[in-house]
């Protein structure tokens, strides 16, 4: 079964297309402006996306901006606008098809399962396995690289192995005993000493990956609890 995700602040036009593309056997996701749909393709595994262009919070154009750094599925731009201009603008900025508004359903089932066949048999959806990619972070873990929005990080072995395991697991906490244990693998955890190994490596990490490690985007504290990748 394959995910779509509709994006749209009209509530009727994604309870309308949900109703025909579930009749065809795919997965609905539904968000109601830009940022929400970026969140959902962070954590879900979505096929192909419908996205409207005007929205509050995050229009369909800074949406695609977002989801085009982590995600290579069809982009279906909806719009009520029918100019040329704006279709043009729409392809360019990294969608794969334009329906306008009003629409015919039909006409939208039928882009929706020509997209998904393009992306799914021609190769388009073949991702590299050893591959992590969580919010413009990228580990290529068979050749041990860190990319942060295209910029090669060096990392320690130790650092890396920390980054790796909160990546692998985003929005998941890990206690320091948690992070210790899996990366300095079989060595004794000592509560009085160990925490504050760990925690000295998560501050040297965040130097590295951080724009400003005082403010972290990527690596959050749970205080009282542990570390995890947003």
């Amino acid at each position: 079964m394959y995910n779509v995700l509709i994006c749209d602040d009209e509530v009727d036009i994604v309870n309308a297309l949900e109703i025909y593309l579930a009749s065809e056997d795919l997965k609905i996701y539904k968000a109601y402006n830009g940022r929400e749909a970026v969140d959902i393709v962070k954590t879900e595994d979505i096929h192909i996306i419908l996205l409207d262009i005007m929205m509050p919070v995050m229009d369909g154009i800074q949406a695609i901006n977002e989801i085009r750094k982590i995600s290579n599925a069809p982009v279906i731009f909806l719009s009520a606008k029918s100019e040329d201009t704006d279709k043009i603008l729409g392809l360019n900025v990294g969608a794969d098809d334009y329906v306008t508004k009003p629409f015919n359903p039909v006409e939208v089932i039928a882009r929706v399962k020509s997209n998904l066949r393009r992306y799914m048999m021609l190769g388009s959806a073949v991702k590299n396995t050893s591959e992590i990619n969580v919010n413009g972070i990228v580990i290529d873990d068979d050749m041990k690289k860190v990319e942060i929005d295209g910029q090669p990080v060096k990392l320690t072995p130790i650092e890396y192995e920390i980054l790796k395991l909160l990546m692998s697991n985003p929005g998941k906490v890990f206690s320091s005993k948690e992070i210790y244990n899996t990366v300095w693998k079989n060595q004794v955890y000592d509560i009085d000493g160990t925490d504050g190994t760990v925690a000295v490596h998560i501050r040297h990490l965040r130097e590295k990956i951080e724009i400003n490690p005082a403010e972290p985007r990527h690596i959050k504290v749970i205080w009282g609890q542990g570390y995890k990748v947003e």
